[in-house]
């Protein structure tokens, strides 16, 4: 009888243990696909009234900044940045001072109106002060950059800035068609990332595109061995590409390490195919 009590006893354990260990893995497997979801989801958004300037037009341009979920329209509160800066043939100048709030998607977001000056490509970047996003236990920051095009000269459009990650493109990011194939290179500390993720969100503007399921709203494509990957926008308007990574650093947290992910986000305008 003291036998069979336990090898019941025994049994009965056992089988617990298996389900608990199978729910184990199972939350697991759930956190980690919404952990990844959510942060593809998040946006540092740097849009520009426009991305390329010509001869005998307004010189002024104004810049956004936001976080978002850009195709659904969901805001989120974006504090002031750690950084923001203008670079153009190699030197930055810090425009951070020159930030000033506004509402954007019903959340705070910042703005600034930038005077063009002379020719060439400018990189408007953004380093946000990193982001706490308790749902998933970890911090995120979004290094954020889109290229402007002014007065006919293009040079420096493929210029590598030296984020902790960025995302350097190897097609022209501005003067494309929608269709046209865009080619970027994913980068942390300054080495190609093999098989880097890349998340693609338009920024549905006008809410006028309804995405036929979940999966349309973020398209997520892989990089090659190389860190190489290409996308062939299917509208016109602005594209949001990010590159997502957790960072070999951490960030204290309420006496404890947390992990940052970090991504590379490249913002790219098409345009439309215009006749006559």
């Amino acid at each position: 009888m003291d036998n069979f009590v336990l090898t019941f006893v025994v049994f009965f354990v056992f089988k617990e243990i298996k389900v608990k260990i199978k729910n184990f893995i199972i939350l697991t497997l759930i956190f980690g696909f919404v952990l990844t979801n959510n942060c593809f989801a998040h946006y540092g958004m740097v849009i520009p009234s426009d991305n390329m300037i010509m001869q005998n037009e307004k010189r002024d341009i104004e810049l956004n900044l936001s976080f978002s979920h850009p195709f659904e329209l969901n805001g989120m509160e974006l504090v002031k940045p750690k950084k923001f800066l203008v670079v153009k043939d190699g030197k930055s100048h810090d425009l951070l001072g020159e930030l000033a709030p506004l509402t954007i998607m019903d959340k705070s977001a910042w703005k600034m109106s930038y005077s063009v000056k002379s020719p060439g490509a400018y990189a408007f970047v953004m380093e946000p002060t990193p982001y706490w996003e308790p749902t998933e236990d970890i911090y995120i920051i979004h290094y954020t950059k889109t290229i402007v095009a002014a007065f006919g000269d293009d040079g420096g459009w493929d210029d590598e800035i030296g984020l902790k990650t960025e995302i350097v493109p190897l097609a022209r990011p501005f003067g494309l068609y929608a269709g046209n194939l865009f080619q970027g290179i994913v980068k942390v500390d300054g080495k190609p990332v093999p098989h880097a993720k890349v998340a693609i969100e338009f920024y549905n503007q006008d809410k006028k595109i309804v995405a036929p399921t979940d999966f349309m709203s973020t398209q997520t494509i892989k990089a090659d061995q190389n860190g190489v990957f290409s996308y062939c926008a299917p509208a016109s308007g602005w594209w949001g590409f990010k590159a997502f990574n957790i960072s070999d650093e951490k960030i204290r947290h309420k006496g404890e390490e947390k992990e940052i992910a970090i991504g590379a986000i490249l913002w790219v305008k098409f345009e439309d195919w215009q006749k006559k």
